[in-house]
């Protein structure tokens, strides 16, 4: 008898983190290829339990799937706070300071999470990693007119800046603007004196440094378990 597939680490946190919405919450919806699976079982609790809930996306791909899946979408500017939050990772280190903005919607994504009361990040293990800056390099949302500029100052910080491209072309995020993709060969030793000095620097929109904004880790293993952490 052949022996079932173990499930995708990605899918377990995905779909585990869509049970702690309850009814009457205002979220905030997240990108990336894990919370992917939230959205399918935020659906699936809409469908079957008749939950009444609404959204604020944080991409335009998460706002076409919630759109496609019947989720009920509200503007951020009808809201003041969010009951919740569900979003990815790309790093997420022992004292839940995240690296975010592989998918490109870093500023959105900061937005809402700053927003939310409750922040819940789920992941697979490998995005989990004693120090940040490892196994990701750092986005950095840019004007596209500061880009060399800004390129110059990063450089300065003892890291590798390079822009983003796609098919070719220099990427651009919703907003329209650049990313740098910034790589540390040691990784992001001070977090927070890092996230302080991209502030000063004209022309960043927005790091993907995400720090004290998580408060729920859930975590797929390649085991086919699931482990839930609280800060």
């Amino acid at each position: 008898m052949a022996t079932p597939p173990t499930p995708d680490p990605k899918a377990l946190a995905g779909a585990r983190a869509a049970d702690f919405v309850e009814d009457g919450m205002t979220l905030g919806l997240g990108t990336g290829s894990t919370v992917h699976f939230s959205l399918l079982r935020l659906a699936e609790r809409i469908r079957s339990e008749g939950l009444r809930v609404r959204g604020v996306p944080t991409s335009l791909d998460t706002e076409r799937k919630a759109r496609e899946w019947g989720i009920p979408l509200v503007d951020l500017g009808a809201v003041e706070s969010l009951d919740l939050g569900i979003d990815g990772a790309d790093e997420i280190d022992p004292s839940f300071r995240m690296v975010k903005g592989g998918g490109g919607a870093l500023l959105r994504e900061k937005v809402v999470a700053t927003l939310a009361r409750r922040m819940v990040i789920v992941v697979g293990e490998g995005k989990v990693v004693p120090k940040l800056g490892t196994s990701f390099a750092l986005p950095v949302e840019v004007v596209p007119f500061a880009v060399p500029s800004v390129a110059r100052a990063i450089a300065r910080l003892c890291c590798t800046p390079k822009e983003r491209r796609h098919a070719g072309q220099s990427y651009r995020t919703d907003n329209g603007n650049a990313v740098l993709d910034c790589s540390f060969a040691s990784g992001i030793e001070d977090p927070e004196g890092l996230e302080r000095t991209l502030r000063t620097i004209p022309g960043i929109v927005e790091s993907g440094l995400f720090l004290g904004l998580a408060h729920v880790l859930v975590v797929g293993k390649n085991d086919g378990t699931l482990q839930v952490r609280e800060r």
